[in-house]
C-alpha cells in the first residue's frame, strides 16, 4: 500500500497559484509506478475567496474529477455561514481501496486563557477504514492539530489517543452480533491504524513523545474494567522504523519562511505497532513547491 500525507495549503503553491491539478500530478509522481492507494490531505477548502491565492471553489469536488476510481471523503473542521455563503475547511482522504466505514471526529476546542487570546480554529480527524489486500482492514486518519495554542494541541492529541484506544477495545470486545441491516449492524473493527497529518509539533517535542507512549491497561474501555495488558496497540512514528536514528527530513518552511526562520518537520505518519514491521519506505519529497508543506510517502506491504 502506498499512502501519501500532505498539507496542501488549499492547493496554493509558493508562487501563490492555487492548482488542485498540480498537487495531484506531484502526488502521482511521488508515488511512482502504479500510483498511490491513499492520499491524506489537510487544509482543503470550500468557498474561501479571501484565502491567499483565492479558494472560492469546491476543492473536494475538483479532486473527485481529477481522481476517477477513487472515493473522496472530506471532513469539515470549520463549517460556517458568512457573507460569502457556506464555507468549509478541513481534512480529506481519497482512496481506491475498498472502503468499509467512514467516521468524522470533532477534536477538542478548549478555551485558551492566554492574556489577549491566541488565534485558533476548530480541528477534526477524518477516519476511513479500508480493506487492503495484504494488510487486511485498517483505520486511516487524516488530521491537523492546532498551530498557535499548545494547550489546544495537546487536548486534541489526547483525544486522538483515546479514539485509537476505543477502536482497539471494540476490536477485542466486539459488540453484539447484528445482521438486521439497521444502523446497529456489524461494523468493521481493527486494532490496525495509521494516523497521518500536519501535527504542528516537532520530533523533539513533548507531544511527539506523548503520542507514542504505551496505553494504560484500561484504555478505551469502561474505567471499572481491570485488565493485565492494554488492548490498545501502541502508535509509532513510521520514519525511524525505516531510517533508524537518521534525522527526519524537513516537511515545513523549506521554501516559505513566513512562519519561522528554519525548516522543520511537523508532518508525520504514525502506525500501530503491529504494522511497523510492514513499513517498507518513508520518503519526504523535498523539491515540490506546490504547497508550503512537503508531501510524505509511506509504503507498507
Amino acid at each position: 500500500m502506498k499512502l501519501i500525507t500532505w498539507n496542501v495549503q488549499w492547493f496554493c503553491g509558493i508562487d501563490d497559484v492555487v492548482s488542485v491539478e498540480r498537487v495531484v500530478n506531484e502526488a502521482e509522481a511521488l508515488a511512482g509506478p502504479g500510483g498511490f492507494d491513499v492520499i491524506c490531505m489537510q487544509e482543503v477548502a470550500v468557498n474561501y475567496p479571501g484565502l491567499p491565492g483565492g479558494a472560492a471553489f469546491d476543492q473536494p469536488a475538483a479532486l473527485r474529477e481529477l481522481l476517477p476510481g477513487y472515493q473522496v471523503f472530506f471532513g469539515a473542521a470549520v463549517d460556517e455561514f458568512t457573507a460569502a455563503g457556506r464555507q468549509q475547511f478541513g481534512n480529506l482522504i481519497a482512496t481506491r481501496l475498498p472502503v468499509l466505514q467512514v467516521q468524522h471526529h470533532a477534536l477538542p476546542y478548549p478555551a485558551d486563557t492566554t492574556p489577549g487570546g491566541v488565534r485558533s480554529m476548530p480541528r477534526m480527524a477524518t477516519c476511513v477504514t479500508v480493506q487492503d489486500p495484504a494488510l487486511g482492514p485498517l483505520r486511516l486518519y487524516s488530521t491537523h492539530l492546532e498551530f498557535y495554542s499548545p494547550s489546544q494541541r495537546m487536548a486534541q492529541l489526547e483525544a486522538l489517543r483515546d479514539l485509537h484506544a476505543q477502536a482497539c477495545a471494540q476490536a477485542v470486545h466486539l459488540p453484539a452480533h447484528d445482521a438486521t441491516g439497521w444502523p446497529f449492524q456489524n461494523k468493521p473493527h481493527t486494532t490496525q491504524a495509521i494516523f497521518c497529518g500536519d501535527w504542528n509539533f516537532e520530533p523533539h517535542s513533548v507531544e511527539y513523545e506523548r503520542f507514542q507512549e504505551p496505553f494504560s491497561p484500561d484504555a478505551g474501555m469502561n474505567r471499572s474494567f481491570v485488565a493485565t495488558n492494554s488492548v490498545a496497540s501502541r502508535l509509532m512514528d513510521a520514519w525511524p522504523v525505516v531510517h533508524s536514528d537518521s534525522p527526519h527530513e524537513p516537511s515545513f518552511r523549506l521554501f516559505d519562511r513566513r512562519y519561522g526562520p528554519v525548516p522543520i518537520t511537523c508532518d508525520f505518519a504514525f502506525v500501530s505497532e503491529g504494522l511497523a514491521p510492514r513499513v517498507r519506505q518513508v520518503v519526504t519529497q523535498l523539491k515540490t513547491t506546490a504547497s508550503d508543506h512537503q508531501p510524505v510517502l509511506v509504503e507498507l506491504s
